[in-house]
């Protein structure tokens, strides 16, 4: 297959560059191809923005993992309108392009984000759970990113990724919990009684793969594994990996002194379940939150 690949160079899209490039011929949209050409090497094929196309006919699938780190900065009004429009713009750009092609790509696979639920209590949240949604930013991001991708859903066969906190140490959240954990300084955050749904890298990309190939696979997915964990657990969970104690929380008044608005990252949560996934027969390696930090820390 010939597949067109945004956010490539990012934790998710690296992987699954990596995985992907055995079988099938990938081109990758980066803003900077000799930097994407330097991490993903040359065998892939590059493309430095999506205007010199006029259509997507030459393409299989195309997969959009592209969007601002959410939690690189402060949410500023500047920072906010750069994560929303990393997302949508690109999104949009793609639809119009399937929705102009004479032989359109088979399937277009596009990232959201369990976000689109807002901040959740304990109530397990599946797909169907739609209507549940708290109007906030995370939900704004993610329901305008999912419409635009919908725009050309008469077009081709339409995934959605609502990903949960994807786990590894290269990158993403554990990387940036993993030196203070090793020295003994981890801790709960808040009261510790917030969700968090996290999945494996490696059935992050085997998820995806598995959407790529399944031509019965259409509409959302919350990709996070079925077993969520609240923060308490997490964190008792990956000092009993690491050997380690947990012996400095983190209270709520700080995280918000610190990082304002986007604090909510951290104290609030979803219990989400990946219903569909599971329904329609995707296997997970790794269910449960200890073999997935033994795997990912200690081999």
């Amino acid at each position: 297959m010939k597949i067109l690949i945004t956010g490539g160079t990012g934790l998710i899209g690296s992987h699954l560059c990596q995985v992907l490039s055995e079988k099938h011929q990938l081109t990758v949209l980066s803003r900077n191809p000799t930097k994407a050409k330097q991490l993903l090497g040359p065998q892939l094929s590059y493309l430095a923005d999506l205007e010199s196309l006029a259509n997507l006919d030459e393409y299989d699938a195309v997969i959009n993992l592209a969007g601002e780190p959410i939690a690189n900065k402060r949410w500023s009004p500047k920072q906010k309108d750069k994560i929303c429009q990393s997302r949508w713009t690109i999104t949009r750009q793609i639809s119009q392009l399937i929705i102009a092609s004479n032989k359109p790509p088979a399937v277009f696979i596009s990232g959201s984000a369990i976000g689109f639920y807002g901040s959740q209590q304990e109530q397990p949240l599946t797909e169907a759970d739609d209507l549940l949604a708290h109007d906030e930013f995370s939900h704004q991001i993610c329901m305008q990113w999912e419409a635009v991708a919908k725009l050309c859903q008469d077009h081709t066969r339409l995934c959605i990724l609502r990903t949960g906190v994807v786990l590894s140490p290269a990158g993403g959240a554990l990387k940036k919990m993993l030196p203070p954990f090793r020295v003994g300084a981890g801790g709960v955050i808040g009261d510790g009684k917030q969700f968090m749904s996290w999945i494996h890298l490696k059935d992050m990309v085997r998820g995806i793969e598995w959407l790529l190939h399944n031509d019965a696979a259409n509409g959302t997915y919350n990709f996070t594994a079925p077993h969520p964990v609240t923060n308490r657990a997490f964190t008792s969970v990956l000092a009993k990996v690491l050997n380690r104690p947990t012996l400095l929380p983190m209270p709520a008044f700080a995280l918000k002194l610190g990082f304002g608005e986007m604090s909510t990252l951290l104290l609030d949560g979803q219990k989400v379940i990946p219903e569909r996934l599971q329904q329609q027969g995707f296997e997970f390696i790794y269910s449960d939150l200890q073999p997935a930090l033994k795997n990912l820390l200690l081999n």
